[in-house]
């Protein structure tokens, strides 16, 4: 098969209204820069120290975990379209609030807040992606997703690196906040309402089946367990990164946003087609374990690296190895595990690992840095993504699915 070929199938057959919800997600993205640069902002900024940095970030994570509970109890009830257009309208206006203060204390609660607001739309999201795809092009639906956001993010951190290094870091949220806006807007007019409505009868049913619940599912709960663990290793990119590529390897906030931009157009160019050729095989957990494996070897490569950029390029194809070979899979084991009226459930836990891993990962990652020195922590994560991969392969068996 042609490489042109191969990237035809890979686009083919996806509906109309994930491509909708694709484009929305792309202009949002395009302005999401506030993950990338808030640690920076805080201490070069604010002169916050690195721990107090991290642990104002983690507020982001307590945030995002009870924004994905509330989004995924609000997905299974009530309509996903008004969910995400609240989402993003919502987000984009507290994003705003941080302009107005240089306080730890209201920027933690801004952060929070924020978090909460705009993690709601995942699940919703989520369960919009499922209703407008079938089984055959599901994980190839998701990778669109994905896609569109890493495309944003590869605009994004580019524009953003500039923007801090140019014109200050405060401008940051506000072209955040637009993004958010712009967002709103192009699913208010084009994404059709009716579509992603429930029937009140059906709902109630199996909400009225305790058996059907994700919390009654140890397999998943186990598969949401080491999610989380591998979402506090991969989200050190943008964590505790762009700390050691300042302090250690004196990259500038340009340097650090063309970096994250790679990432970005690494997935943009080769997840589709990889997902296109690996969605139909066997046993396709298994591509998760070697979505771990490639942290070990991404932060391996810093380890060794330290201020070489050729080592800085290697580590950014690692890491966006990972998420190509991991996630997307992960996604299409959460949308086809549970009925289509746990969907919101299903998603919301989801979304809570990764909430987890947001609260831990800047803690953790800028908290070891803090005490023991990079080093030390890269050796942390690289241990730590190496028992997730031993975690997936073994509850991912065949005979366990």
């Amino acid at each position: 098969m042609s490489p042109f070929q191969l990237y035809r199938n890979a686009f083919t057959g996806i509906q109309r209204n994930v491509w909708i919800l694709a484009a929305a997600m792309f202009i949002n993205r395009s302005g999401s820069m506030v993950l990338l640069f808030a640690s920076l902002y805080f201490t070069k900024e604010l002169d916050f120290s690195m721990a107090d940095a991290g642990l104002t970030m983690s507020c982001y994570g307590v945030g995002s975990i009870l924004g994905s509970y509330i989004g995924g109890w609000l997905t299974d009830r009530k309509s996903a379209y008004n969910i995400m257009l609240y989402s993003l309208i919502g987000s984009g206006l507290v994003l705003l609030l941080v302009l107005f203060t240089k306080s730890i204390y209201f920027l933690a609660a801004i952060i929070f807040l924020y978090a909460l607001i705009a993690d709601m739309f995942r699940p919703a999201n989520s369960a919009s992606i499922a209703a407008f795809s079938t089984p055959e092009n599901r994980t190839r639906s998701v990778s669109l997703m994905r896609l569109a956001i890493n495309l944003g993010f590869s605009v994004g951190p580019a524009i953003g690196g500039f923007v801090a290094f140019y014109l200050g870091y405060k401008w940051l949220f506000v072209i955040d906040a637009c993004s958010s806006f712009g967002a709103a807007i192009m699913l208010f007019y084009f994404l059709p309402k009716s579509n992603i409505l429930k029937s009140h009868a059906e709902v109630k049913a199996v909400l009225g089946d305790s058996k059907t619940s994700a919390y009654r599912d140890k397999l998943y709960l186990i598969f949401i367990g080491l999610t989380a663990l591998y979402g506090i290793c991969f989200f050190q990119i943008f964590a505790s990164i762009p700390q050691y590529f300042s302090q250690i390897s004196h990259y500038n906030e340009y340097t650090i946003g063309w970096l994250m931009a790679l990432n970005g157009f690494i997935v943009v160019v080769c997840e589709m087609p990889i997902v296109a050729l690996l969605e139909h095989k066997k046993n396709t957990f298994n591509y998760i374990v070697i979505g771990c494996l490639c942290i070990c070897v991404a932060l391996l490569v810093l380890l060794f690296g330290q201020s070489l950029m050729l080592f800085a390029i290697i580590y950014t194809f690692a890491m966006t190895f990972s998420e190509i070979f991991a996630m997307p899979f992960m996604m299409n084991f959460v949308l086809s595990r549970g009925k289509k009226e746990r969907q919101g459930q299903y998603s919301a836990l989801y979304s809570i690992a990764y909430g987890i891993a947001n609260i831990a990962a800047p803690s953790l990652g800028l908290g070891i840095a803090h005490l023991y020195g990079f080093d030390n922590m890269l050796l942390f994560f690289i241990g730590l993504s190496f028992i997730a991969a031993i975690g997936f392969k073994l509850i991912l068996k065949p005979t366990m699915q």
